[in-house]
């Protein structure tokens, strides 16, 4: 896959200083929601050089410095320091690449049965990892078999699925929180009176463009802030706004 480029409109307040909403289209919802699919320990990677907050990055390094010694036989470092995310169903290959390094384990994952699965207790199991002991027989399940994706749904009178997470018929409202909404001109309005906006004039719209640095800052920022949308993109806009 390659790296995509997402886009947003954004409506920036430019007396206070914060964005207040954005218009996006199902790419960058598939995005947000393509985050809350990914184990943890994807996130260590992607935010080290960025900067971990709290201490998950001791945990991180400290596996990857412990002597296999002292791990269990059967364990390989990998699957806690490169977990594979697993989107079974949900189209993963029309979601948007802004995060590096993630894979998806939906068509790689393999399961392992024990030689003798077609006799006795063997048949009820199955281990995601070579060379696990079957508890029925105590031999190696060695014999592969593959995971296999359900069919994405296809909606009627429809000849193809869109995959993703959301449906694309609709734009999208972000706020600066990332919470997200069907955008209307009703709410629209609405959030205006909210954050109590007097001056139309002071309202200026943005578009902008998310490759995998916006994605990877998005990330950190959702686990720090709650002005998300603000945090990530008012200073590249101020920047190019500058250099013009």
């Amino acid at each position: 896959m390659e790296e995509t480029n997402v886009r947003l409109k954004l409506l920036i307040d430019t007396e206070s200083h914060r964005v207040l909403f954005a218009e996006a289209g199902k790419d960058f919802i598939d995005f947000l929601f393509h985050i809350l699919a990914l184990p943890v320990g994807t996130f260590i990677p992607l935010l080290k050089k960025q900067g971990m907050v709290g201490s998950l990055g001791s945990i991180y390094e400290s596996i990857e410095s412990l002597s296999t010694t002292y791990l269990q036989p059967k364990l390989n470092k990998e699957t806690l320091l490169k977990p594979k995310a697993n989107f079974s169903g949900c189209g993963t290959e029309v979601l948007p690449l802004l995060l590096p390094n993630v894979e998806s384990s939906s068509t790689s994952m393999k399961f392992y049965r024990c030689e003798r699965h077609y006799s006795g207790n063997c048949y009820d199991y199955v281990a995601n990892y070579e060379n696990a002991i079957c508890p029925s027989c105590q031999n190696v399940m060695t014999r592969e078999v593959r995971f296999v994706d359900p069919p994405s749904a296809v909606s009627t009178g429809s000849s193809s699925s869109e995959g993703g997470y959301v449906k694309g018929v609709v734009t999208y409202m972000v706020m600066d929180n990332l919470e997200v909404k069907p955008m209307s001109t009703i709410s629209s309005i609405t959030l205006l009176n909210k954050f109590d906006v007097k001056e139309i004039g002071a309202l200026e719209e943005k578009v902008v463009e998310l490759g995998m640095d916006e994605g990877v800052k998005l990330l950190k920022a959702s686990l720090q802030s709650k002005s998300v949308l603000t945090d990530v993109f008012l200073p590249k806009v101020k920047v190019e706004t500058e250099v013009q």
